[in-house]
């Protein structure tokens, strides 16, 4: 007989900051399970780590926007070029933390969100370009070890010397890419065939802010795009249906209000209310074993974003106020 699955326990709430309203984290009692993806830089925190580290310790913001520049033309690859963004740094771990722990700012209400996941049993799964010992220190410090641990990171390993003289990327495959694309698919289509964790039809969430986050774009029963920057636009110039939030305290009361509606609608059975076909391949690697395999299907403009966001992340400019709003479509009806 298999286990019987155990709910854990809801997570006590911390204390607000006087004067400032905190929602509620509670169960919600829907029937539904609900997967989350989010990016990492500029979505959970609005700097980007490797970038923190490249200008106090490393190459410096000039010769990063050269080597980004390189990258946009072709002239060198990802792989070329991150490796020499890694080779330039010359720092211990924890001190080049140190400096991370005050250049770094967490969404200010994404520590409630996350406990909203735990609690409603959420998983929520953070795919990035970065490195995993960087992203995993970093979630530790701002939320806890405790909470960190409900987190899954998909990014690249790392070898980074005790006395921080050597920084070394350990990618997924040996391509100038970092990753062979072929053998990705391949293993995608592997992965495909699993199941998501209960044998449910779970509902697909997803949250980013810019290029990086495009080919997920159109691959979530509902999508978060932060508000003003290159996801929003690139959702409003194709029409594709997004929800724009500022923090994740508006993911939240979203989130809730969708789910709900859903329970309404369907009692957590069939398909979800919202349903997207083309989300059937995060619901098919929603496994804990599979995530991985979906990350390596990141393209190339992702990995330019991960060098210079600044460039491939901008204020997005809208000059049809109307025309924006009524490409804004809500993700249920």
């Amino acid at each position: 007989m298999a286990p019987i699955a155990i709910t854990p326990p809801p997570v006590e709430p911390k204390q607000a900051r006087p004067g400032v309203y905190r929602a509620n984290t509670a169960n919600m009692g829907t029937k539904r399970k609900i997967i989350c993806f989010s990016d990492f830089d500029g979505t959970i925190f609005m700097q980007d780590t490797g970038h923190t580290l490249f200008d106090n310790f490393g190459c410096g913001p000039e010769k990063r926007k050269i080597l980004a520049q390189q990258l946009e033309s072709g002239e060198r690859s990802f792989r070329e070029v991150s490796d020499e963004l890694y080779a330039s740094l010359d720092v211990p771990f924890e001190d080049g933390f140190e400096v991370m722990k005050t250049a770094l700012d967490i969404d200010p209400d994404f520590q409630t969100f996350h406990e909203f996941c735990v609690n409603n049993n959420i998983p929520f799964n953070v795919i990035s370009a970065g490195l995993k010992p960087v992203l995993r220190k970093v979630l530790d410090h701002f939320i806890g070890e405790e909470m960190s641990k409900h987190i899954d990171i998909v990014a690249n390993d790392a070898k980074i010397a005790g006395d921080g003289s050597r920084w070394e990327a350990i990618w997924r495959h040996d391509t100038d890419l970092g990753h062979d694309k072929a053998r990705s698919i391949n293993e995608y289509r592997a992965a495909a065939q699993l199941e998501s964790d209960n044998g449910t039809i779970p509902m697909i969430v997803f949250i980013g802010d810019g290029v990086s986050d495009l080919p997920a774009a159109r691959e979530a029963d509902v999508l978060f795009a932060r508000r003003g920057l290159k996801l929003e636009e690139y959702c409003i110039e194709h029409g594709l249906s997004y929800i724009p939030f500022d923090t994740f305290a508006d993911i939240q009361r979203e989130v809730i209000k969708i789910a709900k509606l859903d329970d309404d609608k369907t009692h957590g059975k069939g398909l979800p209310s919202n349903f997207n076909p083309r989300a059937n391949m995060w619901r098919r690697v929603s496994s804990r074993a599979a995530v991985p395999v979906f990350a390596a299907l990141s393209p190339r403009k992702e990995e330019k974003a991960f060098l210079w966001p600044e460039t491939f992340t901008q204020p997005a400019t809208v000059l049809d106020k109307d025309h924006a709003m009524a490409a804004i479509a809500a993700p249920v009806a």
